[in-house]
């Protein structure tokens, strides 16, 4: 490995890459921790104590909400525009059309309207926080100018990180986007350690142990189910042209027990966050009927188990609507017998995809219930054992390991190029 290591600091344009990248995340740090004005800190520090679903949102704004930072949503707004363009996709054949058929020019298109659908985003989501917090006693009572300058700053801020997202994504290493979130989980361990010792109590010393034997088997279930997948053979039936024999050969083709990676969640949370919000609405209202059913509302998500119930089977079920959408049996089918290629004992074309689908149903059931399981893990956790302060985050673990995978295989790529051997 030190070997390794060696070898990328001798490559010099590889080094800068790897160099450029930590710089662009430090930058992106230093305005996480660069708090907007009118904030109670006091009252968000007791807030966030007690709210698992905002550690959610603030591990996906990169730590950009624990601060209420000018980068309060971080890379949020950024990633509902591409899910909604993915959808958009399946739905307006214009759009599926621009992304798969056209080229390099159609994926600039594709992802220049992704920008401008941000913007809108990110202003919404920044008004729907703001008078969150507001209802929390956060923020104190905001005139139309202060208002309207929180929006101005929070929308820059994730205009400002996508950029840095973009610019992280160029070099080739790994996903930018993936990269601010990783830094933002990453940033946030060291308090989460101190918290633990602050709190450490001798006489739960084997259920500490036994957390952190839960947390590394937590890795190992998560590096596992991420590089698991199921190989389907594909063989290629022989043709000859002009004298000579083409084909003939055997593949396979690659079904991921993960296939959504950690979008469901990211659904599941967005869905979630509409009830809640809603309610914080509605309890500021003069009719006592509305007042009450809010109140009902904000009791039900606060009750751990109602909460945990739901979070579960709306991963499950966002996992499955969103491989639906990204893996389509039937296409891969047709493709496959444009090609020559089969299924040993499967006929081409419509039992393929029917083939292709039952498995991938299968694999997915896998895979909906790990992320499910991996959501709702901090719950079960806490429950457990009682400790508040000792936090296994399963969607943090998920995306870190993604990330660091990711990125792995990336530099051993570029090694590859450079006539290395990979790691």
């Amino acid at each position: 490995m030190l070997e390794k290591i060696k070898q990328i600091l001798k490559i010099k344009e590889l080094r800068n890459k790897l160099l450029f990248i930590v710089a662009i995340l430090i930058v992106f740090r230093v305005a996480a921790n660069i708090p907007l004005p009118w904030v109670n800190h006091a009252q968000l520090e007791q807030l966030f104590e007690g709210n698992q679903f905002l550690g959610l949102l603030n591990m996906f704004s990169g730590g950009g909400i624990s601060n209420i930072s000018i980068v309060l949503l971080g890379v949020g707004p950024y990633i509902t525009a591409s899910i909604i363009m993915q959808l958009l996709t399946m739905i307006v054949p214009r759009i599926e059309q621009l992304y798969k058929e056209e080229g390099e020019t159609g994926r600039q298109k594709f992802n220049m309207w992704t920008r401008w659908l941000t913007v809108p985003l990110a202003v919404l989501q920044t008004f729907a926080m703001v008078t969150l917090l507001k209802s929390q006693n956060i923020f104190g009572d905001l005139n139309f100018f202060q208002m309207l300058t929180i929006i101005i700053v929070a929308t820059t801020g994730t205009i400002f990180l996508m950029w840095l997202g973009e610019l992280i994504t160029e070099k080739g290493i790994g996903n930018g986007v993936s990269f601010l979130i990783f830094a933002g989980i990453v940033a946030g361990l060291p308090t989460s350690i101190v918290r633990v010792f602050s709190t450490f109590d001798s006489t739960q010393f084997f259920t500490y142990l036994l957390l952190i034997a839960v947390s590394l088997i937590t890795i190992a279930g998560v590096v596992l189910i991420s590089e698991g997948q199921r190989s389907i053979p594909i063989s290629y039936a022989k043709r000859i042209r002009g004298g000579k024999t083409f084909g003939g050969s055997t593949t396979h083709l690659p079904l991921r027990v993960n296939q959504a990676g950690v979008i469901p969640i990211i659904f599941a949370i967005s869905i979630m966050l509409f009830p809640t919000m809603a309610a914080s609405f509605l309890a500021r209202v003069n009719n006592e009927t509305v007042v009450g059913v809010a109140n009902f509302v904000n009791n039900l998500f606060q009750n751990q188990l109602f909460y945990g119930l739901l979070y579960f089977i709306l991963v499950v079920l966002f996992t499955y609507f969103y491989t639906a959408v990204v893996f389509d049996p039937t296409k891969i089918a047709e493709n496959l017998q444009k090609q020559g290629g089969y299924i040993p004992g499967i006929r081409p074309g419509q039992a393929t995809g029917d083939h292709l689908y039952k498995i991938m149903n299968r694999i997915t059931l896998t895979g909906s219930l790990f992320l499910g399981l991996i959501a709702v893990l901090p719950l079960l956790v806490q429950g457990i054992s009682g400790i508040k302060t000792f936090t296994i985050g399963g969607t943090s673990i998920l995306i870190v390991v993604s990330v660091v995978i990711e990125t792995i295989k990336q530099i051993e790529g570029q090694l590859v190029m450079r006539d290395y051997e990979g790691f």
